[in-house]
């Protein structure tokens, strides 16, 4: 069944003017990039590490498509308006539990915008001296990217439009749809 049209998420359709990813598209790719990851990572000693909360649905998924054993930590970072994530400010509100240091770290992200607050997320994990760090990215929006960071995993390039679904969302709202749509103005209000 196309959930995009699931009469369960009925209420939050109405908000929603275009499905750019479906369900079935999303998961396509992630089941590409876990086979990607288990290949590439054969016989290290992986950890996977993201941010609380958007990243939760990517990383659900792609811990069940990854074939090899692989240990995962979260961090949790301040909320932050639209000026000081611009600016580059950011707060650590929980640190990772599981030591890092000369352990193979797969930075996963659901979105990434201007580059600011994971360019800070990976400065500070490289503190800890990991053997490497790389970053896995679901969605790449780079409109507004301020700071370039090499990615070596990039599930779909996302227009610039204000997008939610799949843990991406509005004032925490949206996050549970199955695919990622775009956002009606007037529901930005």
């Amino acid at each position: 069944m196309n959930r995009a049209s699931d009469p369960r998420f009925a209420e939050q359709m109405k908000d929603i003017s275009e499905v750019l990813f479906t369900e079935e598209q999303i998961l396509k790719r992630v089941g590409e990039l876990g086979a990607c990851i288990s290949r590439d990572y054969q016989g290290e000693n992986l950890i996977l590490v993201g941010v609380l909360k958007g990243v939760l649905f990517l990383l659900a998924d792609l811990l069940r498509q990854i074939t090899i054993p692989v240990e995962l930590d979260m961090l949790a970072v301040s909320s932050y308006s639209p000026e000081s994530r611009d600016q580059g400010y950011v707060r650590l509100l929980k640190d990772l539990e599981l030591p890092i240091k000369d352990r193979h770290v797969l930075f996963v992200e659901d979105v990434i915008d201007t580059g600011l607050t994971l360019n800070y997320l990976l400065t500070t994990l490289r503190a800890s001296q990991p053997a490497s760090l790389e970053v896995c990215v679901l969605f790449n929006k780079t409109e507004h990217r301020l700071i370039d960071i090499p990615l070596k995993y990039k599930g779909f390039d996302l227009p610039d439009r204000f997008v939610v679904g799949y843990g991406l969302d509005h004032r925490e709202r949206y996050r549970n749809l199955p695919f990622v749509g775009v956002l009606k103005a007037e529901a930005l209000r």
